[in-house]
């Protein structure tokens, strides 16, 4: 019998009552959980890893702030595969697995969804870091992980300045596919717009800058974020990008930017444990509540 009508699922980090670091996500998973509750739902809040909960025991289950999985990702698809055949998995367990490989980059844009160019490396392939430049034309490039978040492992090249990352790159690409993309230099002045999308239409966005000096727009690298109001061309786009899944997810977080050609192009489209700042809209919390009650 089913104890629970959701879980919203956190990590570890995430479990115990809110720390500096913390506080946010705390925040909002427990204003989506007062969401759901409000309108008759049960609801509890578990750790994906936790080892004593019974995920049958829950009709479904909502992704949240589970942002430990890539740093500890077999055990995180272990999970996956026993979660799926237990209860029902919010985004869609077919989503969660295309979602979690930057490759689906590739698929969204076989279906007209524009995105940086993109050279994939897959793991053990025999090249380096001056070969592909040379062979792409890229002098000024981004290196970054297929499976990967919070800009773990990715870099800002210079073509005249390889050498220091070849023993990296080497290291990384024997056991992990990597992407490089030419830098877009446009996220220097413009930032990049995170658009959330749910049930398929826009709700609200907002803005991300890196901080002086830097390139990475999140804030553990002291990127800064702000409510934005976006226009008609970025909301079309985000949603074009959400309804060229294979499935609808109830949310996504679709991260946009003008690319070198001034062109607006996908850079993420997060299915999995987007931030979806209902601490900046709070009414967003009540209409991803309201989708899951009734998502026909």
């Amino acid at each position: 019998m089913d104890l629970f009508d959701f879980v919203i699922l956190t990590d570890d980090n995430f479990i115990q009552p809110p720390n500096a670091k913390t506080q946010t996500g705390w925040k909002e998973d427990n204003m989506l959980r007062g969401a759901l509750e409000n309108k008759g739902f049960k609801v509890d809040r578990k750790s994906w890893s936790d080892p004593d909960f019974d995920w049958a025991s829950t009709k479904a289950v909502i992704f949240r702030t589970t942002w430990d999985y890539f740093d500890r990702f077999d055990e995180w698809k272990a999970w996956l595969q026993h979660a799926s055949t237990k209860t029902r998995l919010i985004n869609q367990a077919e989503l969660v697995y295309w979602n979690m490989d930057k490759h689906y980059l590739r698929d969204l844009q076989t279906k007209g969804i524009n995105i940086p160019e993109t050279r994939y490396i897959e793991i053990g392939e025999k090249t380096s870091l001056s070969t592909l430049h040379q062979e792409t034309g890229w002098t000024e490039t981004i290196l970054k992980p297929c499976v990967a978040g919070s800009a773990r492992h990715t870099y800002r090249l210079e073509s005249h300045r390889l050498e220091q990352y070849e023993n990296t790159f080497h290291e990384l690409i024997s056991r992990e596919a990597m992407m490089l993309q030419p830098f877009q230099y446009n996220i220097l002045v413009h930032g990049e717009i995170s658009l959330i999308v749910i049930g398929g239409t826009c709700t609200h966005a907002v803005i991300k800058k890196a901080k002086t000096g830097d390139f990475r727009v999140q804030d553990n690298f002291g990127g800064s974020v702000s409510l934005y109001e976006p226009n008609s061309e970025e909301m079309a786009f985000a949603e074009k990008a959400v309804a060229a899944c294979d499935s609808l997810p109830a949310y996504a977080r679709v991260d946009i930017i003008r690319d070198n050609g001034n062109q607006l192009a996908l850079i993420e489209i997060e299915l999995i444990e987007p931030e979806l700042w209902f601490r900046l809209k709070p009414e967003a919390a009540d209409i991803l509540a309201g989708f899951l009650a009734n998502p026909s």
